[in-house]
């Protein structure tokens, strides 16, 4: 059952059971005053029949006429004595020789009965006659008045139908127009549906989905959410793509030149020393890939420890300066332009990482004669480590992206032997984000590059 049926029965049946409980309301209401209408004539009917009747002096019941027993052409009279004779009754009812309500004339007390009398329906109300002789009530006999209910009876008849009738007409207005309304409000998860269903079928997460709505209402924040999604499933699945193919590429690469070298010694009947340390080089660059693809998995997975403790960055910094001037040999000048001493909390390991994946970049990109400069400064409660390069900066359209996943700008930065695989300046963002840092980047093309890794301060005291 589809969801548009579902809630078209739901607010029907709300709406069918609402008017059934008002009309039920409605029916016992207006039965309650038609009945209270009824019984208030026979009791004035009664009261007035009573005063035109004559007790003998012995307290017996001495009726020779009932005037005016025609008062109301719906009520009829009839007089009883004690010893249930019949003694009066009206016109309307001269040949009726049976009581009006045979149990009201055993109650002995005041009654209002519904009784039926040759298929009409009557509503009787039983009243005991009493004297007093010597200051004692004696009972002279009974009363009996009755109306007749037909007219009641066809009220409450046509007013019960009159409520299942609007009820029934009404759920029926209320289903049509839920339907429609309803399949104008999901109408967007149609065409969400639809979409979804055709890029399913030709894998096109280009496609966005059309709203003609309010963008503020719930179809147009699902449309948005879903076209959101789209954008970023696109984004990642494009990323993913490039980042298949330049990992294919790096591993064609290595696996190329180890099979090729391979061959050779094989050829030449031994183990050349040129050869294995080829060989040896292109192990460790796969070893590094291995290494960025599961780094990169642990974080974005959550799953990358990190072992917080202060760190004393200055000192960190120079042990960073040392390793990295091994690497920079004389091709490029590494030099620290400025130190300050700062302690932070943070996984030194970690910050080691950024640093030398920073420094490494900064030195691989840098041509022969450039210069990478790092400096450590106190700005307010942050540290700012700042590594500038003379490289060939990078492109505009390349710097919003080159902290993203699997990208590297090749177009500006020419891919070295020892170069990266695009996961580092990723790896690196998670790290320095969850320090509570962030990091900077200024790069005019033409003009080199500076990294600005910003982290909070150890308080004094912690």
């Amino acid at each position: 059952m589809s969801l548009r049926l579902r809630l078209t029965i739901l607010y029907s049946a709300l709406t069918g059971g609402i008017l059934l409980v008002f009309g039920a309301l409605l029916f016992f209401l207006v039965n309650i005053l038609l009945t209270s209408q009824v019984d208030t004539t026979l009791q004035q009917t009664v009261m007035e029949v009573t005063r035109s009747i004559h007790v003998g002096s012995v307290g017996e019941l001495n009726v020779v006429t009932l005037p005016q027993l025609d008062l109301t052409a719906n009520v009829y009279i009839q007089i009883w004595d004690t010893r249930g004779n019949l003694q009066s009754s009206s016109p309307g009812i001269s040949r009726l020789g049976e009581s009006l309500d045979p149990a009201g004339l055993e109650a002995g007390r005041i009654l209002y009965h519904d009784t039926y009398i040759q298929g009409a329906h009557l509503r009787v109300l039983t009243v005991p006659l009493v004297v007093v002789v010597e200051n004692e009530q004696r009972p002279v006999g009974v009363i009996q008045a009755a109306a007749n209910l037909g007219v009641v009876d066809s009220i409450r008849r046509t007013l019960l139908e009159v409520v299942l009738a609007t009820a029934a007409v009404s759920m029926f207005l209320a289903a049509s127009a839920s339907w429609f309304i309803i399949g104008q409000a999901v109408a967007p998860l149609a065409a969400v549906t639809e979409t979804a269903l055709q890029i399913s079928r030709a894998d096109d997460l280009s496609r966005r989905i059309p709203y003609r709505g309010a963008d503020n209402d719930e179809g147009g924040r699902l449309v948005a959410a879903f076209n959101a999604t789209l954008e970023r499933l696109e984004t990642l699945f494009s990323a993913q793509q490039r980042f298949l193919a330049d990992v294919s590429h790096e591993l064609r690469t290595p696996l190329t030149v180890i099979k090729g070298n391979v061959e050779l010694m094989r050829k030449m009947g031994n183990a050349d020393e040129e050869s294995l340390s080829s060989i040896e080089d292109e192990a460790d660059r796969l070893t590094r890939l291995v290494g960025d693809l599961l780094l990169e998995t642990q974080a974005e997975s959550g799953k990358l420890p990190l072992s917080f403790a202060p760190v004393e960055l200055d000192t960190l910094l120079l042990e960073v300066f040392k390793e990295m001037r091994v690497l920079a040999r004389e091709r490029v000048r590494l030099k620290v332009t400025g130190i300050d001493q700062i302690q932070v909390h943070g996984d030194r390991d970690r910050l080691k990482q950024v640093l030398i994946n920073m420094v490494s970049n900064a030195i691989t990109y840098t041509p022969a004669g450039g210069e990478v400069t790092l400096g450590l400064a106190r700005v307010g409660d942050h540290a700012r480590i700042v590594v500038h390069d003379t490289g060939p900066g990078i492109p505009p359209e390349d710097l919003p992206h080159i902290f993203e996943r699997f990208y590297r700008a090749e177009k500006s930065r020419t891919r070295a032997k020892h170069g990266g695989f695009g996961l580092g300046l990723s790896i690196a963002y998670w790290i320095v984000s969850h320090h509570g840092g962030r990091i900077e980047v200024e790069a005019p093309e033409g003009q080199g590059t500076t990294f600005c890794i910003w982290l909070p301060v150890l308080a004094a005291g912690n």
